[in-house]
């Protein structure tokens, strides 16, 4: 495996840690929930023959430090992330972008405010419940989330957050064991690292941005909407399934749940490839 082309990029508030792979039009993975650069390396490895593929860790995550420890986090800050690093990768030329849950939101907004910039957004379970017709209900859940966090600790809060995530009225399926691959299992520590930041700062703020739907239906021919062919049923599938029916748009679906890019990263690269080139 060729190794990335490291390096740094000062940032509003931040210092944001990012790697380069492979040669063609510039590819830029944003992260979801606490994965960092690194939870992206097998499926950016794959699609560096095709493309310059950049992979990233957000602001606050792994290798990505604050200035300031205690800042609040908001969606247009991180897509402003984003956007410094396609102004550096790729400055003459609009990029393809990929996020996947939290990183699907910043990609989101990245495309509605600097719709110039981007040439294609494919955009994984984007958890933007306020389009949903029930917002009020998952309001409720964010509001409970950050008392028991507050009050009891994260674990609690962790539970109470994944029992949110079905209460659109579905029973949660049994899922088989899934064994993660060697890299996954060894970012085990660096993401309960970050955990208490990702449900402190980044899932309330993440989780109240309201994407404009009018705005997006204006350039909505650039982007794809794509949901875990096993997550049908549950809250994170909800709101790209929402916007693919008000936009018109056909839904993709990709391997695995929410989390498929962790437990079946090759074939989710496969499709990703053939997302971006739809």
């Amino acid at each position: 495996m060729t190794e990335p082309t490291v390096g740094t990029l000062r940032v509003n508030g931040a210092t944001l840690h990012y790697e380069v792979r492979g040669h063609g039009p510039l590819l830029l993975l944003i992260p979801g929930g606490t994965g960092g650069a690194a939870s992206l390396t097998t499926v950016a490895t794959a699609l560096a023959d095709t493309h310059t593929v950049a992979t990233y860790d957000p602001r606050g995550m792994a290798g990505s430090k604050l200035d300031d420890p205690g800042a609040e986090q908001r969606v247009e800050e991180h897509a402003e992330d984003a956007l410094r690093l396609l102004d550096l990768l790729s400055p003459e030329a609009p990029a393809r972008v990929f996020g996947s849950s939290s990183g699907a939101i910043a990609a989101l907004h990245l495309l509605l405010v600097h719709p110039e910039r981007v040439e294609r957004v494919v955009v994984h379970e984007p958890p933007v419940v306020e389009v949903l017709p029930d917002a009020a209900t998952h309001r409720a859940l964010l509001a409970r989330v950050g008392d028991t966090f507050r009050d009891q600790g994260l674990m609690p809060a962790m539970a109470v957050f994944a029992a949110g995530l079905r209460e659109d009225g579905a029973a949660a399926r049994p899922v088989p064991p899934t064994e993660l691959p060697p890299q996954a299992a060894a970012r085990a520590e660096q993401t309960m690292g970050d955990l208490p930041y990702f449900v402190g700062r980044i899932v309330p703020s993440f989780m109240s941005y309201a994407p404009d739907i009018a705005r997006l239906a204006a350039v909505s021919d650039r982007l794809v909407l794509a949901c875990g062919q096993d997550s049908r049923g549950e809250l994170p599938y909800r709101p790209a399934a929402f916007l693919a029916e008000r936009l018109g748009k056909e839904l993709q679906h990709f391997p695995g749940g929410h989390v498929g890019l962790t437990t079946h990263p090759a074939e989710f690269g496969a499709r990703l490839r053939e997302a971006l080139h739809a």
